[in-house]
């Protein structure tokens, strides 16, 4: 009975490992969470324009890597447009990410309403 025991715990957390290995590679996260952290903590080291350009960058080198974007990378871009100014490309950026993750459309309908202001 113990054996059984044991057999399972290991089948049981073969695939958790397994589960967790699998989704740290599902997205390509390139530079975004270091941009996150910086914008809220030295945000003087990365203005808009700089993490503009990191974050396409990025996007292209998912889309040369077979990867999907991470969830959040085409909103912080969008995030990043608005307050550079470019409001054509922040609202393209936002609904693309709408469109990537539908499970985002509330919040990026609020963000939309609140912050893209209307012409």
């Amino acid at each position: 009975m113990e054996m059984e025991l044991n057999k399972v715990i290991l089948c049981v957390t073969v695939l958790l490992l397994a589960g967790c290995a699998s989704n740290k590679n599902q997205y390509y996260w390139g530079a975004y969470e270091d941009l996150v952290y910086k914008t809220h903590h030295t945000p003087s080291e990365v203005p808009p324009s700089v993490q503009i350009e990191t974050l396409l960058a990025d996007i292209d080198k998912a889309e040369a890597l077979g990867k999907s974007v991470a969830p959040g990378v085409y909103a912080h871009l969008g995030f990043m447009y608005a307050a550079d100014g470019n409001k054509e490309l922040a609202m393209q950026s936002l609904i693309k990410e709408k469109e990537l993750f539908p499970e985002s459309a509330t919040f990026i309908n609020g963000i939309i309403q609140r912050s893209i202001p209307k012409s």
